[in-house]
């Protein structure tokens, strides 16, 4: 495809140089700009390597790198599940990793490239971007470009949505992600804790997740997770492995009281895990992490040298919503996410994505004082 300062070629993710310079196109494209935080080059080798993250088990993809006037400028990744794991009420066709300069004709390429793709599977309407799941990171970033930048959620420039939209795309669902400072939500909780009321005393019970028995925990997790989320739109169970895969990396990371279980009457119902903001443990880094940057992680971690945090997992089983019982069990959880944040001197905890029809879920957060962070948005094309 030629535009109007030569050719765009649209290479194939094959062999491990092409791999390397896809994971490192946001790093390469967005430094500089407002708002965007470089990931660790390693971190996102786990996240798009077949080999590393069991989602790809799932579905038949293929990613692509677009080249202009010899460098890099854009990268994009197309993905069709399987049958028997089909998202709920989305398209089993749908790309992700969706990264570009500002220019029509880059992104055009790309996402022709991957339309096609998934046209010749037999699919008939694309959504995206997920990235390179809804288990993992989803959407296009359309406001809250120079809020804090948080670990595992997706940053993008102001452009991309515009480029996007020429293309033809419109919005399928927005996902919310909202800020909350443990300042205002001191001013909106009673300073009487959910879990020492008499009608709850006996009745909640909140323990930190067991790193020592993890394969064990992580199956008490997948099943409160799945359940939780059951009835989303674009819900993907969430297996055994990918949620092991994951939580053999974080457990090196995540504070040990950063991830908790709630019981109901002796029965696990909640779970929330809450993760230390790496983007400001790994400032300066670049996306580099050895020889010394590994050195200066340890180092800071160890001083709990970070003052945000992000709510990367949460399921409340679903035979509580919208029930006494489930409210207590939300506050419970609340509280003790406040509480467990203190100790660590946090001052904000970003929490997302949340579905903008996910009423129920979003009442709550907003009467406790949260404000909308960032917003990102899923398109859907026909094809």
């Amino acid at each position: 495809m030629a535009s109007a300062s030569g050719m765009i070629e649209i290479l194939p993710v094959e062999g491990l140089a092409r791999f390397l310079a896809f994971c490192r196109v946001p790093r390469l494209l967005y430094k500089g700009i407002s708002g965007f935080a470089a990931p660790l080059d390693a971190e996102r080798w786990t996240l798009h390597a077949a080999k590393f993250n069991p989602h790809f088990k799932l579905v038949e993809s293929q990613a692509w790198l677009a080249r202009k006037d010899g460098r890099w400028v854009g990268r994009v990744q197309a993905q069709v599940y399987h049958e028997d794991c089909a998202p709920r009420g989305a398209s089993r066709g749908q790309f992700g990793s969706l990264d570009t300069i500002d220019d029509q004709s880059v992104v055009d390429a790309l996402l022709e490239t991957a339309e096609n793709w998934v046209r010749q599977k037999g699919i008939g309407i694309i959504h995206g971007p997920f990235s390179p799941s809804i288990n993992s990171e989803i959407g296009l970033l359309i406001e809250g470009f120079t809020a804090v930048p948080m670990v595992f959620m997706p940053w993008h420039p102001p452009y991309l949505k515009v480029l996007v939209e020429n293309r033809g795309y419109q919005k399928a669902r927005d996902l919310i992600s909202y800020r909350y400072r443990l300042a205002e939500m001191d001013d909106k909780i009673e300073k009487s804790s959910i879990a020492e009321r008499p009608e709850w005393r006996d009745r909640l019970h909140i323990r930190s997740i067991d790193y020592s028995n993890l394969s064990a925990e992580v199956t008490t997790l997948v099943d409160i997770f799945n359940d939780a989320w059951a009835e989303n739109w674009g819900f993907v169970p969430l297996t055994h492995e990918e949620l092991m895969s994951t939580a053999e990396v974080l457990k090196y990371v995540t504070p040990e009281d950063g991830s908790f279980i709630i019981a109901l009457d002796g029965e696990p119902q909640a779970f929330g895990i809450i993760l230390p903001n790496l983007f400001e443990l790994i400032d300066g880094f670049n996306g580099h992490l050895l020889p010394l940057n590994f050195v200066r992680l340890i180092a800071r971690m160890r001083k709990s040298a970070y003052k945000t945090g992000r709510l990367a997992l949460l399921g409340i089983r679903r035979s509580l919503h919208r029930k006494p019982a489930g409210a207590a069990v939300l506050f419970a959880f609340v509280e003790e996410a406040r509480e467990r944040s203190r100790r660590h001197a946090l001052d904000q905890i970003e929490f997302g994505w949340v579905l903008e029809d996910n009423v129920a879920m979003r009442r709550p957060i907003e009467w406790l004082g949260s404000k909308v962070d960032k917003i990102h948005r899923v398109y859907e094309k026909t094809l």
